[in-house]
């Protein structure tokens, strides 16, 4: 998979940036090519990320998601005939750590709906709630890049999903 400056992208566990460049630098000896990310929803906007071009596959660098993958993350979330697990909140946490950083937005999106459906039934721990706003921000920016739309029509989309306020 190749990017081009301009390309959105999205890195596991940090989400969609942008490929602001490439730079080729010499490490240990040998002449590399990196992608510059810089990704969108940083707390400074200026946060980049350079991934190694040859390693783009092994790292999970990918494109943002096409109008169907929409639809089937709509779906997931919507699915509310799941047991969410019964187990104690650190060994889900783990589980949902291991999720996000998939990069998958179909985990990323169970995630959040597991949470949600946990949420509606008892308090969540300080974690799952960190973990929840995580994969919220996470889904939403690339959900209104691939949709198209603002991210405030994404978050409407969720609030009549799990009927929040």
């Amino acid at each position: 998979m190749t990017f081009k400056t301009g390309d959105k992208a999205v890195y596991p566990g940090h989400g969609v940036g942008e490929v602001v460049g490439i730079e080729h630098t010499e490490v240990a000896g040998q002449r590399q090519s990196f992608y510059v990310l810089r990704i969108l929803e940083s707390a400074n906007g200026k946060d980049r990320i350079l991934i190694p071009i040859n390693k783009v596959g092994s790292v999970g660098l990918r494109e943002v998601i096409s109008e169907d993958d929409v639809k089937q993350v709509y779906a997931i979330l919507q699915e509310k005939d799941i047991s969410v697990d019964s187990t104690t909140w650190n060994r889900r946490y783990r589980e949902y750590t291991e999720k996000i950083k998939t990069g998958s937005v179909f985990e990323i999106a169970e995630v959040l709906r597991d949470l949600y459906l946990l949420k509606s039934d008892k308090d969540l721990s300080f974690g799952e709630r960190k973990m929840l706003d995580t994969a919220r921000t996470l889904l939403i920016k690339e959900l209104s890049l691939a949709k198209g739309c603002s991210k405030d029509d994404i978050e409407a989309d969720l609030k009549q999903i799990f009927h929040t306020a």
